[in-house]
């Protein structure tokens, strides 16, 4: 069996236990500017790790949110995981409480009167 075929029949035995699509954590990694080429064990092992992340992330928002009683994971459950756990507080940029436009505006009224 040469190589190639080997190098395929792996490809694809790793495209099974993965979620992911290798091509898309391929490119995501590709866009960083220190990167120039990729190992398949490197983006394997990455997509595994993002995979394990994400479940994480998921089964903590959902048992410590509202989704035990609603048998659902909201944004907001993962909004206050974000910004409640230590673990997870880097996301708390990228998964912002939401608020409503008529609140924010109302905080930006009262920063405006903290300032003057």
């Amino acid at each position: 069996m040469s190589d190639g075929n080997m190098e395929e029949k792996v490809d694809q035995a790793n495209n099974k236990t993965v979620s992911l699509p290798l091509s898309r954590v391929r490119l995501i990694m590709k866009s960083s500017p220190d990167v120039s080429s990729i190992n398949q064990d490197a983006l394997y092992l990455t997509a595994k790790a993002t995979e394990f992340f994400v479940q994480h992330l998921a089964l903590s928002s959902f048992t410590n949110g509202s989704g035990k009683e609603t048998n659902s994971l909201t944004y907001s459950d993962l909004a206050t995981a974000a910004e409640e756990m230590d673990r997870f507080q880097f996301l708390a940029d990228i998964l912002p409480k939401k608020i409503l436009a008529k609140d924010y505006f109302k905080l930006l009224e009262e920063m405006e009167k903290d300032d003057e």
